[in-house]
């Protein structure tokens, strides 16, 4: 394939790429309608035409064969008169107006036909300019919606890429997380808080039940002090033995209350 060929091809490729892009289906479809309006009057003009000619063969036919008809009778008035000669004479232009008319006939069937012919075509062409027609306004309906419809496509399409419906859902995702964020800090200071507030409560009860300790201690120490009955001398060393004893579990226990304290105090 030589290079020009391929130039060639390749040029009229695109140039018809061109068109199918520029061609737009309402514009056409106006133009097709008035192009096969332009053809109808063409058509009808041939049909003119035609039927003129036809009617002009038709008077020289029927010419013809008056004029025939005129030198037969002119022959046979030859011949009475004895004119033979002048009857020949007749009989000759007879002769050539009987082919006249003979030619003219057969000129004039074949217009009938070519007449017959073009009417046909008119009548078709007539037929699909009105189809056309009716199909016109729907068409361009159809090429409206399918545009606008590809329209809306290409408009979604470019929301789905575009930069800055990216940027709003970037942004939409950080201010969730920002109210996330400060959703956790308020928790965690509501939970700090509590867990301030449970330790104080639980420090008021530690001191409760300190105090309930103390004052059982306390009344045993003095049930042990005070015996119900008189005070005899193995009593009375009994007494202070127990005492005694008391007191050293009292001052343990005190140790352990402050050692618990000291604890609670440092957590």
């Amino acid at each position: 394939m030589g290079f020009f060929d391929r130039l060639s091809r390749l040029f009229r490729s695109n140039l018809n790429d061109l068109v199918s892009k520029a061609e737009d289906p309402a514009k056409i479809l106006d133009q097709s309608v008035a192009d096969m309006q332009a053809d109808l009057v063409k058509l009808r003009q041939a049909v003119g035409m035609a039927i003129a000619s036809q009617k002009r063969l038709r008077s020289q036919s029927e010419q013809a064969q008056s004029q025939s008809k005129t030198w037969y009778e002119r022959a046979e008035l030859a011949i009475q008169k004895g004119e033979e000669d002048l009857a020949r004479e007749a009989l000759i232009r007879r002769k050539a107006f009987k082919e006249s008319s003979e030619g003219l006939i057969g000129q004039l069937q074949a217009q009938e036909s070519q007449v017959e012919m073009l009417k046909r075509s008119l009548v078709k062409l007539e037929g699909k300019i009105a189809e056309a027609k009716t199909k016109k306004d729907m068409l361009k309906a159809r090429a409206q919606a399918a545009k606008a419809q590809q329209q809306l496509q290409s408009a979604v399409g470019s929301v789905g890429n575009n930069s800055a419906m990216e940027a709003f859902e970037r942004m939409e995702d950080k201010v969730e997380a920002l109210e996330a964020t400060g959703q956790a800090a308020a928790e965690l200071a509501g939970a700090d808080l509590e867990s301030q507030f449970a330790a104080l409560e639980g420090v008021d009860d530690l001191d409760e039940e300190l105090n309930v300790i103390r004052q059982k201690l306390k009344s045993g120490a003095e049930s042990i002090a005070l015996p119900a009955g008189g005070n005899t001398p193995l009593a009375t060393e009994k007494l202070e033995s127990n005492n005694e004893i008391q007191a050293v579990e009292v001052s343990e226990v005190d140790d352990e209350l402050e050692e618990l304290k000291r604890s609670m105090e440092k957590s």
